[in-house]
């Protein structure tokens, strides 16, 4: 339980410079990528670029003065991940620490981006299973309300070949009537750049192969 929600505070950095480490860093930062996030990775920079001005936003949840959690999101046509789809808004990623486990605040943070997109028709999202990362996973998404509406099975080509993972197209609908995303499934195999922490980041030292996974 939370003792006080005074607590726990989310802070949009977007904009502004007090925060700027973690636009370019995922939580937990050690000391060392602290005092070297100037090193800026091309593909994030240009995703930033790009997405900023068309509403991306990422929020930090701070608890006890302690950077804890975070959520990224984006409307889906300014979105890093290969999903569309009228009025949506797509979540890059939702990360909380293992020891702020407990305090809901995975939930706090969905409120957070649902309440910051008053006109969204919906919310959509990738979700992993099998997959050896543990982040992203599919009960982790559907705990947050999210709902599967469409998967594929893959490995990737050179790491862990072995091994096969599901990826699902997730679906969080706010309106009835509102039309379910759509995904671009070879895009998907090409990984992501938007995010070296990502668990389908594509790196730069694959940069010669277009798809980095395969369908099983």
């Amino acid at each position: 339980m939370i003792d006080s929600p005074s607590e726990v505070r989310i802070v949009d950095i977007t904009r502004g410079e007090k925060y700027e480490m973690y636009l370019y860093r995922c939580i937990p930062i050690s000391p060392k990528s602290a005092s070297t996030f100037f090193r800026k990775y091309s593909k994030r920079r240009q995703y930033l670029e790009e997405a900023t001005p068309r509403r991306f936003h990422k929020a930090i949840l701070i608890f006890k003065e302690d950077v804890v959690g975070q959520i990224e999101y984006a409307p889906a046509e300014a979105s890093g991940l290969p999903i569309s789809g009228e009025d949506i808004i797509v979540m890059n990623c939702i990360w909380i620490l293992r020891r702020a486990k407990g305090h809901h605040f995975g939930r706090l943070l969905m409120n957070y981006m649902m309440e910051s997109e008053p006109q969204a028709a919906g919310f959509a999202t990738l979700a992993l299973e099998g997959h050896l990362s543990p982040w992203l996973r599919k009960g982790h998404m559907e705990y947050l309300g999210f709902k599967p509406i469409d998967s594929v099975r893959m490995r990737h080509k050179t790491k862990h070949s072995d091994v096969c993972f599901e990826t699902y197209l997730m679906w969080l609908p706010r309106r009835a009537e509102a039309k379910p995303p759509s995904w671009d499934k070879d895009k998907l195999l090409e990984g992501v750049s938007f995010c070296m922490a990502h668990p389908l980041y594509h790196p730069e030292t694959l940069k010669t192969m277009k798809q980095i996974y395969e369908r099983c």
